[in-house]
């Protein structure tokens, strides 16, 4: 498996499907996990449980992250992340149907490197991706 890879945290099977499909259209070169709730979201980061073999589940390299979620949130997430050295590097993009402002203030205060309401273009898509290092992505001229 890739050194590079993007870690979807989504419980929406919809959403989780256009966000494949913008990717696809954004032409992203890199490997997509996708875990559909917050309890699989932490074991993949620690390496825990399903996701204990990081030979097949390496961390990713970047996270797109929605907020609402079973068993544990977003906002949970992100402050797990933050208190842990080993993964408070990741960068990771919310993703929410949330257009309210605290939430994207919160998000960006635990950490987040943005905060998209829900569906993002592939456009978006690409500048999210140009900022995780390794990830390549096609040049506009190509798509």
């Amino acid at each position: 498996m890739s050194a590079y890879l993007i870690l979807l945290v989504e419980d929406d099977p919809n959403d989780a499907f256009f966000l494949q499909r913008a990717l696809r259209k954004a032409r992203a070169d890199v490997p997509l996990q996708k875990v559909s709730d917050g309890q699989q979201a932490l074991d993949y980061l620690d390496g825990t449980g399903n996701y204990s073999d990081r030979s097949t589940f390496p961390l990713p390299s970047l996270m797109l992250l929605d907020l609402k979620l079973p068993y544990f949130n977003g906002f949970e997430i992100l402050e797990h992340l933050r208190a842990s050295p080993d993964l408070s590097n990741i960068p990771v993009f919310v993703l929410s149907s949330s257009p309210e402002e605290r939430d994207r203030t919160r998000a960006l205060e635990l950490g987040a490197k943005g905060y998209l309401v829900k569906p993002p273009t592939p456009e978006m898509l690409l500048q999210i991706l140009g900022s995780a290092p390794g990830i390549a992505v096609a040049s506009p001229a190509a798509r």
